[in-house]
C-alpha cells in the first residue's frame, strides 16, 4: 500500500527536499566539486534548519544502498526519485556522493557563504511568503481580476493572516537588503512567480520596497513625487 505521510516523512522527507532542489537544474556533482543544485541546498539549510543535513545524508546514504524494486515502486511503498538526466544506473552512485558531500559540510563546518539565491528552489525555500504573494495575486490575470497593484495588494493583506503579513514584510525587507542590480530583482520576482510588470514609474526594486511600506501600514501612493516648490 501507498506511504503514509507521515511514513514518507520519516524515510524520505529530507531527502526529498535534496531532489527537489535540482529542479531544472543539472545532477552534474562531482566527488570533487558539488552542483549548483546542492551547493543552493547546503547553503540555505545551514542557515536555516543545519540540524536537518545529518537527517539528509543518512536519508540519501541509505536509499542508495537499498533502492526499491520494481514492485515496491509501483506499489507506492517508496519514494521514486524524479528524472534528474541520468542513467538509472548512475543514481546509486550519484546519490552517495551527495551524501559524502553532506558529511563532509556538516563535519568540518564548512558552508557556502550567505548570498542571494542562485536557483528557483532557493528562491522559494528563502523566500516562501513572498512566492505566495506575488505567485498568487500578481500572476497574467492580476489585471483582469484587480483594478490595479495597489488592489491587489490591499486585497493580499485583507484575506492574509497578519502574522503572515508581517512575515513578507521581513522577506521583502532581507530581500532589498542584498543590494542586487536591478535586472537581478526582476529576474528574483519573475522565479517568485511574478507574471505582470510593476506599475510605472517603478522598477522591480522600487516597487518591492514601496509594498513593504504599504503592508507595514504606512499608506504610500504610486506614481511620481508630488510638484512643489522646495522647503
Amino acid at each position: 500500500m501507498p506511504l503514509s505521510p507521515l511514513e514518507h516523512d520519516r524515510r524520505y522527507g529530507e531527502l526529498d527536499q535534496v531532489i527537489r532542489a535540482y529542479a531544472g537544474q543539472p545532477a552534474d556533482d562531482t566527488p570533487d566539486r558539488p552542483s549548483q543544485a546542492l551547493t543552493a541546498y547546503i547553503r540555505h539549510t545551514w542557515h536555516t534548519r543545519p540540524w536537518t543535513l545529518a537527517t539528509a545524508e543518512a536519508q540519501l546514504r541509505e536509499y542508495a544502498r537499498n533502492p526499491p524494486g520494481r514492485l515496491r515502486l509501483r506499489l507506492g511503498e517508496f519514494y521514486a526519485i524524479p528524472d534528474v538526466g541520468l542513467p538509472e544506473s548512475d543514481i546509486e552512485q550519484w546519490l552517495t556522493c551527495l551524501a559524502d558531500h553532506i558529511k563532509h559540510s556538516v563535519e568540518t563546518g564548512e558552508a557556502p557563504p550567505p548570498a542571494a539565491p542562485a536557483t528557483h528552489w532557493e528562491w522559494h525555500a528563502r523566500f516562501p511568503e513572498l512566492a505566495q504573494f506575488l505567485g498568487g495575486w500578481f500572476t497574467q490575470d492580476m489585471p483582469d481580476e484587480f483594478e490595479d497593484h495597489d488592489a491587489a495588494v490591499d486585497d493580499y493583506r485583507s484575506s492574509t493572516a497578519p502574522q503572515l503579513v508581517a512575515r513578507l514584510v521581513g522577506e521583502l525587507h532581507e530581500l532589498l537588503t542584498l543590494s542586487l542590480e536591478e535586472s537581478d530583482y526582476a529576474l528574483a520576482v519573475a522565479e517568485l512567480g511574478m507574471e505582470v510588470d510593476p506599475p510605472a514609474p517603478y522598477a522591480p526594486s522600487g516597487w518591492l520596497a514601496l509594498v513593504a511600506e504599504r503592508l507595514s501600514g504606512t499608506r504610500a501612493q504610486y506614481g511620481p513625487p508630488p510638484q512643489g516648490d522646495a522647503k
